[in-house]
């Protein structure tokens, strides 16, 4: 699995991204490496202590390094200089945000997705955001497929698909999302995730930050399409787990099925 490495000049600021990213991803390997390498841990940045830190985070996957700003990316550089030039290829400094890329990074890297993929999706990380803020309104289609008047177009005997209105108090925000995420990574499935309520999407259901663009809240009808591979068991996946309100407590519900395979 990719491990990540947080490098700030804080050693609180440090811990605190890394305790978040922990609880979004699961088993991933993070190692923070904030402060200096000292008594009281003041701020500063330490080449050798970075280094301490991938080392621990390390494995033939790979280790993607966010830093916060300054000495934190000199430090990281000088770090990676010294490991062993096999070791080297594997390492990817990133200039992601350090709290949207570590939390996504810690979410596609717990899916199983490869060193490329975790640091891609670790710079998409400020896209949430920026669309909340900004008030965008168009989320282009993603993870293939045709796409024909906002749906993708798959052939009937291709897709399984799954709608459901989710129930939980606030939506599909940052715990249930990468619970989403892990569930449609388990099967090699292509999914994607419609906020049918909203007119958003489809996104790409693998991806914590296309997820949070859809801005799924209480009571949103979503539709999940899964072709391909593992299609089915996608499908069965995502239906238990919604069942179960992704595993956290849900609001009261229409009377009725929340859910129907279609």
């Amino acid at each position: 699995m990719v491990g990540i490495v947080i490098v700030s000049h804080s050693a609180t600021l440090a811990e605190g991204v890394t305790e978040l990213a922990r609880e979004m991803g699961g088993g991933t390997p993070i190692e923070a490496a904030g402060g200096l390498d000292e008594p009281g841990r003041p701020l500063g940045t330490d080449a050798a202590f970075v280094l301490g830190a991938v080392k621990r985070a390390y494995s033939d996957d790979g280790v993607l390094v966010l830093m916060d700003l300054g000495s934190a990316i000199l430090s990281a550089e000088m770090a990676i200089e010294m490991l062993e030039p096999a070791q080297q290829a594997r390492v990817i400094l990133s200039e992601a945000p350090l709290v949207e890329g570590a939390v996504a990074a810690a979410v596609t890297a717990g899916a199983g997705a490869d060193l490329e993929a975790v640091a891609q999706e670790a710079r998409r990380g400020i896209e949430a955001k920026t669309d909340h803020l900004r008030g965008s309104s168009a989320i282009p289609g993603e993870d293939g497929g045709d796409e024909v008047g906002g749906k993708q177009q798959y052939g009937p005997d291709a897709t399984v698909a799954l709608q459901l209105v989710i129930q939980n108090p606030s939506g599909l925000h940052a715990r249930p999302a990468a619970r989403f995420v892990k569930a449609a990574s388990s099967a090699g499935a292509e999914v994607t995730v419609t906020n049918l309520t909203k007119g958003r999407g489809p996104a790409n259901a693998r991806s914590l930050v296309s997820i949070a663009t859809l801005g799924v809240a209480c009571g949103d009808e979503v539709r999940i399409e899964a072709r391909g591979e593992g299609a089915k068991e996608t499908i069965a996946a995502l239906e238990g787990l919604a069942e179960r309100h992704f595993d956290e407590h849900a609001s009261p519900g229409p009377a009725g099925p929340s859910s129907r395979s279609l």
